[in-house]
């Protein structure tokens, strides 16, 4: 079996330590993650190391008896150690604190002390045959306080630091099981739940071992976890993993999922990464399960399946311990799934005869090709912690020749994606939106949203997936096209503005397979969203593509009516026959000095001159400029307009309509005829009608029937000033 078959691993460092013998013995503290190695009872050293514990710790005790238990307290302040039934020892490590030990005897007289676990720095607890007793402990006086206790028959006990909650095995059958939850220096009694025992022959006692117990946070949730062993004879299939979910606050203890593991035989169990990891010691494999991924539910529990086939841990070397020139010899395997092997929740493993503790590990990799249904593996991984990169491999790899998926599974990932992406984006807005209203002061604090990997947003996924794909030549463009517009259908589909490069890519495709029309279809039905960038891109493909130049007009707002331009006793005419621009030049309303520079270069002075005071900068662009620009049209018209433009701006900011010295060389302006006053007002418009007498009781050939002028009054026109205008200038304009 090649190394990309095994899904499962032990960690790279693991922690090594003394191995178990006669004189040596090794404790392992599921708190701290702790291995203690005590030889002679400590007389001739103790030696502590932990998987995040760069510098081992290590001391002598006085050889008081044999060790039963031995454990540090939260951040390795105080030594506890029990080596009698009775009492348990304490010792401070605390600096300027005498490590003088001092002594604490059980409340409960007859009571046996079954363990101790520690649940902060200063705060433990007893277990004993006869109840529980919570003490917290005074250092600087070598003492403790009793702070709560309750009587109770305790057969054993388990206790998982994560979620500070230890559970008592009670009566004769020990399948009822109470629950204590320890918080601040308080301890809260939950509701007892029973275990339900498998069926069995009358003949046959059956009780719950504490060995088929486990309990694990799993999604953020505290379930017990009861490994139930079938009977031979019976007509089950095998042994199951029953989950019991434990609320920690309010509500009883219920059963809500069964793991079929359809064999029977020894198991051990894990969680790894929420994975719930059963490993079977007779065939030497292991299977995982993932309660978030859909099961078969009967209406009380949810049914679930090995999510992958069985497979062993992948092989692991042990390498050679000795002098330097020893260690040159080849790694010694490791003896995989011993019968010395001691499991530990969530995920460690740990081999006493050995001397090693390893962290298991999930592979994700080998997994992508385990699991064929895409969307299922979408699911799995995005609940994983490491999954971003393999999640975009994936992506990849549907979309590559030999592997190439159908279109509805490629929107089912990307909607899958998008999913998760669109509840970060609505949880960070949120966020925000609480915090700018003051709610960050609240108690409790808000807490921001975490960007886990399973947020693989548009930058992620153009930049490792549609950028590459799109530049494989091989592929068919078709093809390439159809998956780019079902990212960004999926995008919009969940209400995620799609960013202005995922459109460039769709049209610098396009473009490259002569796709004209559909890019033209594309921007007039608004499939690609208005866009500064988009636009700029679209008037460098002009050369490409001559429509081009106007299609990025239409993305602009170079052309607004006169109510939203300001233009002192300036005229355009509006004819139902003519179209100066079109309706869609109003989409936009963002742009830049190089729109302004292509405008100017193509001509188009009055359209330049009205988007640049569109945007509010015509208080400061240069008069030379534009007047230059007009000049070269050879239209008088055109230039007399933008000259009497600049005027009217003098006159407004400087109180004088004379240029400044360079600013214009123009000689002499041409006449004016005045118009006859006759408003009409359309909204904020005033419309001034012309009467036939103005040509002479002649209408030009070139004028419809009905016709106006229109002119802003936005800012306060007033209906008794004349309009100045050449008649000339005036036809021309119609």
């Amino acid at each position: 079996m090649g190394e990309e078959e095994y899904y499962l691993e032990l960690c790279e460092r693991p922690v090594q330590f003394e191995k178990a013998n006669p004189v040596n013995c090794v404790f392992f503290d599921e708190a701290n993650k702790q291995v203690f190695a005590v030889r002679s009872g400590g007389a001739t050293g103790v030696v502590v190391k932990g998987p995040d514990d760069r510098n081992p710790i290590s001391f002598r005790m006085d050889d008081k008896g044999e060790v039963k238990c031995i454990k540090f307290s939260l951040e390795n302040k105080i030594l506890a150690v029990q080596r009698t039934s009775k009492t348990v020892d304490f010792c401070n490590f605390i600096p300027d604190n005498s490590q003088l030990e001092y002594t604490q005897e059980c409340k409960t007289k007859n009571a046996n002390i079954l363990g101790f676990c520690w649940t902060s720095s200063t705060e433990i607890v007893f277990i004993t045959d006869q109840g529980i007793e919570f003490y917290q402990v005074l250092p600087e006086k070598r003492s403790l306080k009793l702070l709560k206790s309750h009587n109770i028959n305790v057969n054993w006990y388990m206790y998982c630091p994560e979620s500070a909650v230890i559970l008592l095995s009670t009566t004769v059958l020990e399948n009822v099981l109470q629950p204590f939850y320890f918080r601040a220096g308080t301890m809260s009694k939950l509701p007892k739940f029973e275990i339900e025992l498998p069926a069995a022959p009358k003949s046959t006692k059956l009780s719950l071992s504490e060995r088929d117990i486990a309990m694990a946070t799993i999604y953020g949730q505290l379930y017990v976890l009861f490994l139930r062993h079938h009977s031979r004879t019976s007509n089950s299939t095998g042994a199951e993993v029953v989950l019991y979910h434990l609320p920690r606050r309010e509500g009883a203890c219920k059963k809500m999922h069964i793991l079929k593991l359809n064999r029977t035989g020894k198991f051990a169990l894990n969680v790894v990464d929420n994975l719930v990891v059963v490993h079977h010691q007779d065939t030497e494999t292991s299977v995982i399960f993932d309660i978030k991924l859909r099961g078969e539910f009967d209406g009380t529990v949810t049914f679930h399946h090995p999510v992958l086939p069985a497979r062993s841990i992948q092989p692991y070397q042990i390498p050679m311990a000795g002098p330097a020139a020893v260690t040159s010899q080849s790694p010694v395997p490791c003896k995989l799934y011993s019968s010395s092997w001691i499991v530990f929740q969530p995920d460690i493993i740990i081999s006493a005869s050995q001397g090693y503790l390893w962290n298991l590990q999930v592979k994700l990799q080998p997994i992508v090709n385990l699991l064929p249904d895409k969307g299922r593996l979408m699911d799995f991984l995005l609940q994983r912690k490491e999954c971003k990169m393999v999640i975009l491999s994936v992506c990849s790899q549907m979309l590559s020749e030999s592997d190439r998926a159908t279109l509805p599974v490629i929107a089912t990932v990307f909607d899958k994606l998008n999913h998760e992406y669109k509840k970060y984006l609505d949880a960070e807005q949120s966020y925000t939106m609480a915090v700018e209203a003051g709610q960050s002061r609240s108690n409790p604090p808000l807490k921001r949203p975490t960007r886990t990997q399973a947020v693989v947003d548009q930058s992620d996924v153009y930049t490792h997936v549609l950028s590459p794909f799109a530049e494989n030549k091989e592929m068919p463009h078709k093809f390439v096209i159809a998956v780019l517009m079902e990212y960004i259908r999926s995008l919009n589909q969940f209400q995620i503005t799609v960013q202005h490069y995922l459109h460039e890519l769709v049209i610098k495709t396009l473009v490259q397979h002569n796709r004209f029309y559909m890019l033209h279809q594309f921007l007039q039905y608004h499939v690609l969203s208005d866009s500064k960038p988009l636009a700029c891109l679209l008037l460098s493909l002009e050369s490409f593509y001559p429509p081009a130049h106007q299609l990025s007009l239409d993305m602009l707002k170079v052309m607004l009516v006169c109510h939203s331009f300001r233009w002192y006793k300036c005229v355009f005419v509006i004819c139902s026959d003519l179209h100066f621009f079109p309706p869609s030049l109003q989409r936009l309303s963002t742009a830049n000095d190089e729109i302004v520079e292509v405008l100017l270069s193509k001509h188009q002075v009055l359209a330049a001159l009205r988007f640049i005071r569109g945007i509010g900068g015509h208080d400061n662009i240069s008069a030379r400029k534009f007047l230059d620009a007009a000049k070269q049209t050879e239209d008088n018209m055109l230039f007399y307009t933008i000259f009497r433009f600049f005027e009217q701006r003098n006159q407004r900011l400087r109180g004088n309509p004379n240029f400044t010295p360079g600013e214009c060389t123009c000689q002499g302006k041409p006449g004016v005829t005045r118009l006859s006053k006759n408003p009409l007002w359309v909204g904020s418009l005033c419309v001034r009608r012309i009467p036939v007498s103005f040509y002479g009781n002649k209408v030009p050939n070139s004028c419809p029937s009905s016709w106006s002028i229109a002119v802003d009054s936005a800012r306060g026109w007033d209906v008794n000033d004349t309009l100045e205008l050449t008649a000339e200038c005036f036809q021309n304009l119609i």
